[in-house]
């Protein structure tokens, strides 16, 4: 396999940090700090050999044995990958070793019960999954897709990130699993799952070096306009940075491990002579590869792979080595390792510096650092802090874990000076403000179409699931949108209706009054005499008033309109009906009189006609106290009437009291009716019965049919119709009246003389 070099910088990493530590005075004083490195060649079973080996200090294998004869061991840093890591905690862990590790991420390794000395100085991946999964979120991505290496890494971390994605109400279209067990890792398979898929966004919980192939199908399928989300063990590798994968990768988005910086280590790498360095395979190997030349002067050492052809000059030891080491990939991983070889410096200082009653035992007793125990120096591992010469902080919390602190980083290509917009990746398209979301039968709850919401109801916000309805003096705008305040109905005196009727009203009431003055002009003529004069005068007075009470039907009902409206027009009403009826009931009590003997000349005296007129107006005076007293009336918003209207009107208080005041006045007219129906063949001139009969008759056609038209009618057109039916009842009333009256005394004067109403022509 090669040797890359990330790897190969990780190995100088642990040699200057050792170096570092060995010159500075302040840890460990007078005593040196070594290591030794091991390399399983990514074989699990090589793995679990190198970890026997170390702890039993014996060039072979010996479980539950130890004998270090020369060093001792103090701690244990790696593995780097997860598995392995996992595999050697529960090792180390049998004899409390500590571990420390600077790339494993699994959430499993913080259980302190299968794992009690298992450290690491990267975040666990159950933060790292949560972050991912809101940083998908974050840019509205509700339709994702899941790709992760088959092993402890992908399939603890993908899991978490799945259960954040569901648990926030977005989706997941595929989950899919790298097979590190098959020839092909299941690629092609898992190549065709992506291209058929609608979800723009894949999340890759992998390596670069399983995830390298993935993308090598890509390219051959041509599978395109997909966004990958990048997990820690990828996003930053320097294996994609080549030509043939940028336009693919470009917008990639993911997490990387902190990025710190190593004071004086680039000037290490900058006096390293590859001619200088010590005589190990490896370091040979690195660099025949790199360089493409051999080294003459290493022969002697069996290589795994051919050998370059070419012999390597002075220029390429010396200046293509510089060169080389000046395009460093990123220093995040090598960081983590550099702070974990401080943090087992810093634990031996503490426990070598150990004053007896401060320990962290439980005797508060110290050990010595030349005949310590593995489980001694975990306790110290346990408490470290410490500040390294980068500025970075290091302790670990009770599972074992760092601080979880990541890097985002974006993936774009730099000649490109143009800012690409976020791509969409959902199932459905979002449901704007005036839609709600309706699920599609059989889909996830990602999927779903479009519904309008229904009348009344709104939404502001975009993916509602549910309608609501708008405050009850609110209404939906058109686009269903937001509440916008009802228009509000009222027969106002600025709209034409309101115009016509108050018009009308006012012109009206003058008609009377000018017939009054008719008749105080002709007061002495036989017409005039003949038919009551004074009760004439204060039919005509009450009829203009009748006229008038429309008035108080228009404009906005307020508190003291609703409570007087219709107690004036009942009142002018029962004065102007009861003028009639005494007008009716002394034309009958006149002439029934004229019989001898007759007992009706007692009533036949002019007081008994404001008699008349008082009881029968008390009475509804009577109505109109109770009903102001019971229950009046009062203004109210009624939002039913009309759909997206609020409607101001007056609440009668009482329908009953309502009803009776109209009944009342029914009451007058059928009697008036009558009795004139009567009367109407009586022998005279002059006789007002028929007029009288003809007017009650009119009175109550006009009101009877107002009683259904009010019922179906709602709002302002309910007070016109009553409006209208004042009117109409009063000019019935007047024309029938006085009409004939008014004809004789302008053109038939004539007929206005004594002969003609005692009927000689």
């Amino acid at each position: 396999m090669r040797l890359s070099l990330e790897t190969y910088l990780q190995v100088h990493v642990v040699i200057y940090a050792t170096k570092e530590i060995n010159r500075n005075a302040d840890i460990l004083p007078n005593i040196t700090l070594g290591f030794q490195i091991y390399d399983s060649c990514s074989v699990l079973q090589r793995e679990m050999e190198g970890t026997l080996w170390m702890v039993t200090g014996q060039s072979r294998a010996i479980p539950n044995f130890q004998c270090q004869k020369r060093e001792k061991l103090a701690a244990v840093i790696g593995h780097s990958t997860s598995t392995y890591s996992i595999l050697m905690a529960h090792i180390l862990g049998l004899s409390r070793y500590p571990q420390i590790s600077h790339f494993s991420t699994s959430s499993l390794l913080s259980d302190k019960t299968q794992f009690p000395s298992f450290f690491r100085t990267v975040p666990s991946d159950a933060f790292q999954s949560k972050g991912l999964a809101q940083l998908v979120l974050h840019f509205g991505w509700t339709w994702v897709g899941l790709v992760a290496l088959a092993n402890d890494y992908g399939q603890q971390g993908i899991q978490v990130i799945k259960q954040e994605i569901l648990k926030s109400g977005a989706c997941v279209e595929f989950t899919e699993y790298i097979q590190i067990s098959l020839p092909n890792y299941n690629i092609p398979h898992i190549v065709q799952v992506i291209k058929d898929s609608t979800a723009k966004a894949v999340v890759i919980f992998s390596t670069d070096v399983h995830f390298l192939p993935l993308l090598d199908e890509f390219i051959r399928r041509n599978v395109t306009e997909k966004i990958f989300v990048a997990s820690e063990a990828w996003s930053t590798t320097s294996l994609f940075s080549s030509e043939k994968y940028s336009k693919l990768l470009a917008g990639t988005i993911g997490f990387a491990f902190y990025s710190g910086n190593i004071p004086g280590f680039h000037e290490h790498l900058d006096h390293i002579n590859p001619v200088e360095l010590p005589e190990r395979a490896w370091n040979w190997m690195f660099w025949e590869e790199s360089a493409g030349c051999s080294f003459l002067n290493f022969e002697n050492f069996t290589f795994p792979r051919e050998r370059p052809s070419r012999n390597c000059t002075e220029k390429d030891k010396v200046e293509y080595f510089q060169t080389y080491l000046k395009q460093l990939p990123s220093m995040r991983i090598t960081y983590n390792l550099y702070s974990a070889i401080f943090a087992i410096a810093k634990a031996l200082h503490d426990l070598n510096t150990c004053r007896p009653g401060d320990s962290h035992f439980t005797n508060r007793s110290c050990s010595d650092i030349w005949d310590l125990k593995p489980w001694q120096i975990l306790q110290y591992v346990k408490k470290v802090r410490m500040k390294l010469s980068s500025g970075r902080d290091i302790f670990f919390d009770d599972n074992g874990d760092p601080p979880p602190v990541y890097d985002i980083v974006n993936w774009q290509l730099i000649p490109e000076d143009t800012m690409k917009q976020i791509p969409v990746s959902v199932c459905s398209e979002s449901c704007l403000p005036g839609f709600r979301k309706a699920a599609i039968t059989g889909k996830p709850t990602c999927c779903f179409q479009c519904v309008p919401c229904p009348l009344g109801e709104i939404t502001n916000t975009t993916d509602t699931n549910e309608c609501f309805r708008c405050p009850w003096d609110q209404w939906p705008s058109q686009q269903r949108d937001k509440c916008v305040p009802k228009p509000i109905e009222y027969l106002s005196y600025e709209e034409n209706l309101g115009v016509i009727l108050m018009s009308t009203s006012i012109t009206s009431s003058l008609i009377p009054l000018g017939v009054l003055g008719l008749l105080i002009h002709y007061k002495t003529t036989p017409i005039v005499r003949a038919n009551n004069y004074a009760v004439s005068c204060l039919l005509l007075l009450s009829m203009s008033l009748c006229f008038l009470s429309s008035l108080a039907f228009i404009g906005y009902p307020n508190r003291e309109k609703c409570l007087l409206r219709q107690v004036t027009f009942g009142m002018v009403f029962a004065l102007c009906v009861s003028c009639i009826l005494a007008k009716t009931l002394m034309v009958m009590i006149a002439f029934k009189a004229t019989k001898p003997n007759s007992d009706l000349k007692k009533w036949a005296s002019p007081q008994m006609s404001y008699v008349v007129i008082g009881l029968a107006t008390f009475i509804q005076l009577l109505i109109s106290v109770s009903w102001l007293s019971l229950s009046s009336p009062f203004p109210e918003y009624n939002f039913n009437a009309k759909s997206g209207v609020l409607v101001v009107e007056c609440n009668e208080g009482s329908p009953t009291a309502f009803w009776c005041t109209i009944g009342y006045l029914g009451l007058l007219a059928i009697i008036s009716f009558l009795v004139a129906f009567l009367a109407r063949l009586l022998p005279d001139s002059f006789n007002e019965a028929k007029f009288i009969t003809f007017s009650m008759l009119a009175f109550l056609i006009v009101w009877v049919s107002y009683i259904p038209a009010s019922l179906s009618t709602s709002g302002k057109y309910t007070a016109a119709m009553e409006i209208f039916a004042i009117l109409s009842s009063s000019w019935a009333m007047l024309c029938c009246m006085f009409a004939p009256k008014c004809y004789i005394i302008l053109f038939r004067p004539n007929m206005n003389s004594k002969k003609y109403l005692l009927g000689k022509n």
